[in-house]
Protein backbone atom coordinates (compact mmCIF):
# COMPACT_ATOMS: atom_id res chain seq x y z
CA UNK A 1 0.00 0.00 0.00
CA UNK A 2 1.16 3.49 -0.13
CA UNK A 3 0.44 7.13 0.69
CA UNK A 4 -0.02 10.26 -1.17
CA UNK A 5 2.74 11.42 -1.01
CA UNK A 6 4.39 8.49 -1.98
CA UNK A 7 6.40 9.62 -5.30
CA UNK A 8 7.94 12.14 -3.32
CA UNK A 9 9.26 9.65 -0.99
CA UNK A 10 10.45 6.96 -3.88
CA UNK A 11 12.73 9.67 -5.20
CA UNK A 12 14.28 11.01 -1.89
CA UNK A 13 13.96 8.40 0.88
CA UNK A 14 15.50 4.80 1.83
CA UNK A 15 12.03 3.03 2.09
CA UNK A 16 10.92 0.42 4.10
CA UNK A 17 8.00 -1.87 4.62
CA UNK A 18 5.76 -0.62 7.76
CA UNK A 19 2.13 -2.17 8.33
CA UNK A 20 2.11 -3.38 4.73
CA UNK A 21 2.82 0.31 3.39
CA UNK A 22 5.96 1.41 1.71
CA UNK A 23 7.11 4.31 3.53
CA UNK A 24 10.12 6.19 4.28
CA UNK A 25 12.45 5.35 7.06
CA UNK A 26 15.12 7.79 6.33
CA UNK A 27 16.13 11.00 4.09
CA UNK A 28 19.23 12.04 5.11
CA UNK A 29 19.71 9.68 8.42
CA UNK A 30 17.41 8.98 11.43
CA UNK A 31 20.28 10.76 13.50
CA UNK A 32 20.34 13.58 11.73
CA UNK A 33 16.73 13.99 11.25
CA UNK A 34 16.01 13.22 14.95
CA UNK A 35 18.04 16.17 16.14
CA UNK A 36 16.49 18.05 13.65
CA UNK A 37 13.02 17.92 14.91
CA UNK A 38 14.49 18.28 18.67
CA UNK A 39 16.49 21.80 17.47
CA UNK A 40 14.58 22.87 14.53
CA UNK A 41 11.63 21.42 12.80
CA UNK A 42 10.75 18.05 10.66
CA UNK A 43 8.04 17.20 8.40
CA UNK A 44 6.28 13.84 8.21
CA UNK A 45 4.40 11.95 5.92
CA UNK A 46 1.96 10.40 8.84
CA UNK A 47 -0.74 9.32 6.28
CA UNK A 48 -0.08 5.69 6.10
CA UNK A 49 -2.46 5.92 9.98
CA UNK A 50 -6.23 5.30 10.04
CA UNK A 51 -8.46 8.83 9.63
CA UNK A 52 -12.69 8.40 10.31
CA UNK A 53 -15.09 11.00 10.76
CA UNK A 54 -17.73 10.36 13.19
CA UNK A 55 -20.59 12.46 13.37
CA UNK A 56 -24.30 12.51 13.64
CA UNK A 57 -26.83 13.30 16.78
CA UNK A 58 -25.24 10.42 18.82
CA UNK A 59 -21.80 10.76 18.00
CA UNK A 60 -20.62 12.13 21.99
CA UNK A 61 -22.43 8.68 23.35
CA UNK A 62 -21.26 6.83 21.15
CA UNK A 63 -17.31 7.79 21.48
CA UNK A 64 -18.31 8.06 24.64
CA UNK A 65 -19.18 4.21 25.29
CA UNK A 66 -16.00 3.35 22.87
CA UNK A 67 -13.25 4.93 24.76
CA UNK A 68 -12.66 5.41 28.59
CA UNK A 69 -12.02 8.96 28.41
CA UNK A 70 -14.68 11.43 28.83
CA UNK A 71 -15.78 12.37 25.63
CA UNK A 72 -18.32 14.95 27.22
CA UNK A 73 -15.86 17.12 28.63
CA UNK A 74 -13.75 17.23 25.07
CA UNK A 75 -15.46 21.23 23.67
CA UNK A 76 -15.33 21.43 20.15
CA UNK A 77 -12.05 22.88 19.09
CA UNK A 78 -10.17 20.37 21.44
CA UNK A 79 -8.64 16.96 21.05
CA UNK A 80 -7.60 14.39 23.32
CA UNK A 81 -5.53 11.11 23.26
CA UNK A 82 -7.63 8.02 24.23
CA UNK A 83 -7.52 4.15 23.82
CA UNK A 84 -10.34 1.33 22.47
CA UNK A 85 -10.37 -0.99 25.18
CA UNK A 86 -12.09 -4.76 24.62
CA UNK A 87 -14.37 -6.13 27.60
CA UNK A 88 -11.09 -7.13 29.36
CA UNK A 89 -9.54 -3.61 29.79
CA UNK A 90 -7.01 -4.61 27.05
CA UNK A 91 -6.05 -1.94 24.27
CA UNK A 92 -7.63 -2.44 20.91
CA UNK A 93 -5.76 0.52 19.74
CA UNK A 94 -4.36 4.11 21.10
CA UNK A 95 -6.05 6.79 19.16
CA UNK A 96 -6.17 10.58 18.63
CA UNK A 97 -10.21 12.29 18.91
CA UNK A 98 -10.57 15.41 17.54
CA UNK A 99 -14.07 17.30 18.48
CA UNK A 100 -14.31 19.27 15.25
CA UNK A 101 -17.55 20.80 15.79
CA UNK A 102 -20.43 19.65 18.26
CA UNK A 103 -21.55 16.78 16.37
CA UNK A 104 -18.40 16.14 14.17
CA UNK A 105 -15.36 13.89 15.77
CA UNK A 106 -12.15 12.73 13.85
CA UNK A 107 -10.72 10.00 14.75
CA UNK A 108 -6.86 9.14 14.22
CA UNK A 109 -5.83 5.25 14.62
CA UNK A 110 -2.91 3.33 13.79
CA UNK A 111 -2.10 1.76 10.17
CA UNK A 112 -1.54 -1.66 11.42
CA UNK A 113 -5.04 -1.67 13.34
CA UNK A 114 -6.77 -0.05 10.69
CA UNK A 115 -9.19 -2.67 9.44
CA UNK A 116 -9.62 -4.29 12.85
CA UNK A 117 -10.30 -0.76 14.41
CA UNK A 118 -13.22 -0.47 11.84
CA UNK A 119 -14.49 -3.52 12.18
CA UNK A 120 -14.73 -3.01 16.21
CA UNK A 121 -16.49 0.69 15.69
CA UNK A 122 -18.72 -1.04 13.19
CA UNK A 123 -19.59 -3.84 15.77
CA UNK A 124 -20.63 -1.45 18.92
CA UNK A 125 -22.60 1.29 17.29
CA UNK A 126 -25.75 -0.53 17.05
CA UNK A 127 -28.28 1.77 18.70
CA UNK A 128 -26.50 5.17 18.38
CA UNK A 129 -27.39 7.36 15.47
CA UNK A 130 -23.80 8.26 14.15
CA UNK A 131 -22.40 7.55 10.53
CA UNK A 132 -18.84 6.45 10.34
CA UNK A 133 -16.85 7.66 7.24
CA UNK A 134 -13.64 6.36 6.73
CA UNK A 135 -11.29 8.65 4.86
CA UNK A 136 -8.00 7.40 5.41
CA UNK A 137 -7.52 7.03 1.82
CA UNK A 138 -9.03 10.98 0.87
CA UNK A 139 -7.98 12.92 3.27
CA UNK A 140 -3.74 12.71 3.55
CA UNK A 141 -1.86 13.47 6.86
CA UNK A 142 1.14 15.31 7.72
CA UNK A 143 3.00 16.29 10.59
CA UNK A 144 5.43 19.11 11.08
CA UNK A 145 7.11 18.73 14.62
CA UNK A 146 9.96 20.86 16.75
CA UNK A 147 10.13 24.00 18.06
CA UNK A 148 10.00 26.23 14.63
CA UNK A 149 7.22 23.98 13.69
CA UNK A 150 4.43 26.76 14.47
CA UNK A 151 6.31 29.42 12.93
CA UNK A 152 6.96 27.40 9.66
CA UNK A 153 3.30 26.83 9.82
CA UNK A 154 2.32 30.33 10.61
CA UNK A 155 4.45 31.54 7.60
CA UNK A 156 3.07 29.00 5.32
CA UNK A 157 -0.77 29.34 5.95
CA UNK A 158 -3.89 31.77 6.47
CA UNK A 159 -5.52 31.17 9.09
CA UNK A 160 -5.10 31.70 13.34
CA UNK A 161 -2.22 29.46 14.27
CA UNK A 162 -2.81 30.53 17.99
CA UNK A 163 -6.16 29.65 17.97
CA UNK A 164 -4.97 25.62 17.42
CA UNK A 165 -2.68 25.20 20.78
CA UNK A 166 -1.52 22.29 22.51
CA UNK A 167 -4.35 19.82 21.62
CA UNK A 168 -6.31 22.27 20.22
CA UNK A 169 -7.95 21.74 16.53
CA UNK A 170 -9.32 24.45 13.71
CA UNK A 171 -9.23 25.37 10.51
CA UNK A 172 -6.11 26.47 8.27
CA UNK A 173 -5.63 27.28 4.50
CA UNK A 174 -2.42 26.48 2.86
CA UNK A 175 -1.96 27.94 -0.81
CA UNK A 176 -5.84 27.28 -1.71
CA UNK A 177 -6.33 24.25 0.47
CA UNK A 178 -8.58 24.01 3.76
CA UNK A 179 -6.96 21.41 5.93
CA UNK A 180 -8.19 20.76 9.82
CA UNK A 181 -5.17 21.20 11.49
CA UNK A 182 -4.49 19.84 15.48
CA UNK A 183 -2.25 20.89 17.90
CA UNK A 184 -1.19 16.98 18.39
CA UNK A 185 1.97 14.89 17.21
CA UNK A 186 4.31 11.82 18.09
CA UNK A 187 7.28 13.08 18.93
CA UNK A 188 6.81 15.00 22.67
CA UNK A 189 7.91 18.26 20.42
CA UNK A 190 5.74 21.13 19.75
CA UNK A 191 3.56 21.08 16.64
CA UNK A 192 0.64 20.62 14.34
CA UNK A 193 -0.80 18.02 12.45
CA UNK A 194 -2.21 18.71 9.09
CA UNK A 195 -5.33 16.88 7.72
CA UNK A 196 -5.44 17.53 3.89
CA UNK A 197 -9.40 16.95 1.92
CA UNK A 198 -9.60 15.87 -1.35
CA UNK A 199 -6.36 14.27 -1.72
CA UNK A 200 -7.23 10.58 -2.95
CA UNK A 201 -4.31 7.87 -3.62
CA UNK A 202 -5.46 8.36 -7.38
CA UNK A 203 -5.23 12.71 -7.42
CA UNK A 204 -2.88 13.03 -4.74
CA UNK A 205 -2.75 16.98 -5.78
CA UNK A 206 -3.84 18.73 -2.28
CA UNK A 207 -1.82 16.70 -0.31
CA UNK A 208 1.75 17.70 -2.71
CA UNK A 209 0.36 21.32 -2.49
CA UNK A 210 0.56 21.38 1.14
CA UNK A 211 3.78 19.41 1.80
CA UNK A 212 5.67 21.55 -1.01
CA UNK A 213 4.45 24.88 0.36
CA UNK A 214 5.89 23.72 3.74
CA UNK A 215 8.72 22.47 2.72
CA UNK A 216 9.38 25.79 0.70
CA UNK A 217 8.62 28.29 3.49
CA UNK A 218 10.69 26.42 6.21
CA UNK A 219 13.61 25.55 3.92
CA UNK A 220 15.45 28.96 5.53
CA UNK A 221 13.68 27.13 9.53
CA UNK A 222 15.95 24.16 8.46
CA UNK A 223 12.55 22.43 7.95
CA UNK A 224 13.63 18.43 7.27
CA UNK A 225 11.83 15.56 5.42
CA UNK A 226 11.91 12.64 8.18
CA UNK A 227 11.32 9.37 7.78
CA UNK A 228 9.80 6.63 10.12
CA UNK A 229 12.96 5.95 11.76
CA UNK A 230 13.38 9.04 13.62
CA UNK A 231 9.38 9.01 14.43
CA UNK A 232 9.91 5.81 16.10
CA UNK A 233 13.36 7.18 17.96
CA UNK A 234 11.49 10.54 18.87
CA UNK A 235 8.76 8.84 20.07
CA UNK A 236 10.51 6.21 22.39
CA UNK A 237 12.30 9.55 23.93
CA UNK A 238 9.23 11.14 24.75
CA UNK A 239 8.10 7.91 26.54
CA UNK A 240 4.96 7.35 24.07
CA UNK A 241 3.70 4.05 23.35
CA UNK A 242 3.48 1.89 20.35
CA UNK A 243 1.04 -0.23 19.65
CA UNK A 244 2.41 -4.16 19.11
CA UNK A 245 5.04 -3.06 21.34
CA UNK A 246 3.83 -1.22 24.44
CA UNK A 247 0.15 -1.67 23.71
CA UNK A 248 -1.95 -5.16 22.90
CA UNK A 249 -5.12 -6.28 23.67
CA UNK A 250 -4.18 -7.95 26.66
CA UNK A 251 -2.39 -5.04 28.51
CA UNK A 252 -4.22 -2.34 30.21
CA UNK A 253 -4.14 1.11 30.45
CA UNK A 254 -2.93 1.24 33.97
CA UNK A 255 -0.25 -1.12 33.17
CA UNK A 256 0.92 0.79 30.52
CA UNK A 257 0.89 3.68 32.43
CA UNK A 258 -1.82 5.55 30.65
CA UNK A 259 -3.95 5.02 33.21
CA UNK A 260 -4.70 9.35 32.56
CA UNK A 261 -7.18 8.20 29.65
CA UNK A 262 -9.64 5.97 31.99
CA UNK A 263 -12.45 8.10 33.83
CA UNK A 264 -13.72 5.87 35.88
CA UNK A 265 -15.79 8.85 37.49
CA UNK A 266 -17.28 9.39 34.53
CA UNK A 267 -21.28 9.13 34.10
CA UNK A 268 -21.21 6.98 31.32
CA UNK A 269 -20.54 3.50 30.49
CA UNK A 270 -17.73 2.31 28.42
CA UNK A 271 -16.46 -0.89 27.31
CA UNK A 272 -13.94 -2.41 29.98
CA UNK A 273 -15.09 -0.12 32.58
CA UNK A 274 -15.81 -3.49 34.73
CA UNK A 275 -12.43 -4.89 34.50
CA UNK A 276 -10.41 -1.10 34.62
CA UNK A 277 -12.06 -0.50 38.02
CA UNK A 278 -11.52 -4.17 39.27
CA UNK A 279 -7.50 -3.42 38.13
CA UNK A 280 -7.50 0.27 39.93
CA UNK A 281 -8.80 -1.48 43.21
CA UNK A 282 -6.38 -4.40 43.32
CA UNK A 283 -2.91 -2.95 41.30
CA UNK A 284 -1.34 -4.50 38.42
CA UNK A 285 0.69 -7.51 38.09
CA UNK A 286 3.27 -5.16 35.62
CA UNK A 287 4.14 -1.98 34.20
CA UNK A 288 5.59 -0.04 32.00
CA UNK A 289 8.97 1.66 32.73
CA UNK A 290 11.66 3.18 31.28
CA UNK A 291 15.39 1.70 31.16
CA UNK A 292 18.65 3.94 30.29
CA UNK A 293 22.23 2.41 29.86
CA UNK A 294 24.61 3.68 32.05
CA UNK A 295 27.34 1.52 29.75
CA UNK A 296 27.34 0.84 25.74
CA UNK A 297 25.18 -1.15 24.37
CA UNK A 298 21.73 -0.74 22.31
CA UNK A 299 18.97 -2.21 23.80
CA UNK A 300 15.93 -4.17 21.62
CA UNK A 301 12.69 -5.49 22.01
CA UNK A 302 12.34 -9.15 23.93
CA UNK A 303 15.85 -8.06 25.44
CA UNK A 304 15.47 -9.66 29.78
CA UNK A 305 15.61 -6.98 32.54
CA UNK A 306 17.24 -8.38 35.51
CA UNK A 307 17.52 -7.29 39.13
CA UNK A 308 20.06 -9.53 41.35
CA UNK A 309 19.99 -12.15 38.69
CA UNK A 310 16.45 -12.28 38.35
CA UNK A 311 14.79 -11.55 35.58
CA UNK A 312 12.08 -9.34 36.19
CA UNK A 313 10.78 -8.08 33.16
CA UNK A 314 11.25 -7.61 29.42
CA UNK A 315 12.21 -4.81 26.53
CA UNK A 316 9.07 -3.33 24.70
CA UNK A 317 11.14 -0.98 22.40
CA UNK A 318 14.76 -0.25 22.50
CA UNK A 319 17.08 2.50 20.47
CA UNK A 320 19.99 4.43 21.01
CA UNK A 321 18.93 8.20 21.90
CA UNK A 322 20.85 10.75 19.62
CA UNK A 323 20.13 13.38 22.43
CA UNK A 324 20.87 11.28 25.79
CA UNK A 325 23.46 9.45 23.47
CA UNK A 326 23.32 6.07 25.05
CA UNK A 327 20.79 3.46 24.64
CA UNK A 328 17.32 3.78 26.27
CA UNK A 329 14.55 1.35 26.29
CA UNK A 330 10.78 0.59 27.54
CA UNK A 331 9.47 -2.53 28.90
CA UNK A 332 7.42 -4.07 31.58
CA UNK A 333 8.30 -5.37 35.20
CA UNK A 334 7.20 -6.29 38.23
CA UNK A 335 5.67 -3.39 39.89
CA UNK A 336 8.24 -3.65 43.02
CA UNK A 337 10.63 -2.61 40.15
CA UNK A 338 9.40 0.40 39.01
CA UNK A 339 10.74 3.57 41.06
CA UNK A 340 13.46 5.72 38.74
CA UNK A 341 17.20 4.91 39.96
CA UNK A 342 16.89 1.51 40.66
CA UNK A 343 19.39 -0.94 39.46
CA UNK A 344 18.87 -2.99 36.52
CA UNK A 345 20.66 -5.13 33.96
CA UNK A 346 19.60 -6.02 29.99
CA UNK A 347 20.51 -8.66 28.93
CA UNK A 348 22.05 -8.29 25.05
CA UNK A 349 22.77 -11.25 23.26
CA UNK A 350 25.36 -12.84 25.47
CA UNK A 351 25.96 -9.35 27.27
CA UNK A 352 24.68 -8.26 30.83
CA UNK A 353 24.35 -4.09 30.41
CA UNK A 354 24.44 -1.88 33.45
CA UNK A 355 21.41 0.38 33.28
CA UNK A 356 18.47 2.16 35.90
CA UNK A 357 15.02 2.61 35.64
CA UNK A 358 14.79 5.72 34.24
CA UNK A 359 11.99 8.67 34.45
CA UNK A 360 10.01 9.45 31.08
CA UNK A 361 10.02 11.21 28.61
CA UNK A 362 13.96 10.76 29.07
CA UNK A 363 15.51 13.77 28.34
CA UNK A 364 15.11 17.04 30.51
CA UNK A 365 11.94 18.75 29.57
CA UNK A 366 13.37 22.10 30.06
CA UNK A 367 15.58 21.53 26.97
CA UNK A 368 13.23 19.62 24.85
CA UNK A 369 9.87 18.78 24.53
CA UNK A 370 6.67 20.91 23.93
CA UNK A 371 6.67 22.03 27.37
CA UNK A 372 10.12 23.82 26.67
CA UNK A 373 9.09 25.13 23.60
CA UNK A 374 5.78 26.79 25.08
CA UNK A 375 8.44 28.12 27.58
CA UNK A 376 10.56 29.84 25.31
CA UNK A 377 7.75 31.24 23.40
CA UNK A 378 5.92 32.90 25.68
Amino acid sequence: MRTQLYEYHKRLAKMTDFSGFEMPLWYMGIQMECLAVRNHAGIFDVSHMGRAFIKGPDSEAFLNYLTPNDVSKLKPGRAHYTVLCNERGGVVDDVMLLRVDENLFLLVFNAGNRAKDLVWIEAHRKGFNVDVQHVSDEVAMIAIQGPKARGVVEAACEGDVSSVGRFGCGYLNFNGVNCIASGTGYTGEDGLEIFVPNATLENPGNAMKVWDTLLSVGEGDSLTPCGLGARDVLRLEAGMCLYGNELNESITPFEASIGFVVKLDKEADFIGRKALEEQKTHGVPRIRVGVKLLEGGVPRKGNSILHNGEVVGEVTSGTFSPILKCGIAMGYVKPEYREPGIKVKLKIRERYVNGEVSPLPFYDTSMYGWRRTRTNNK
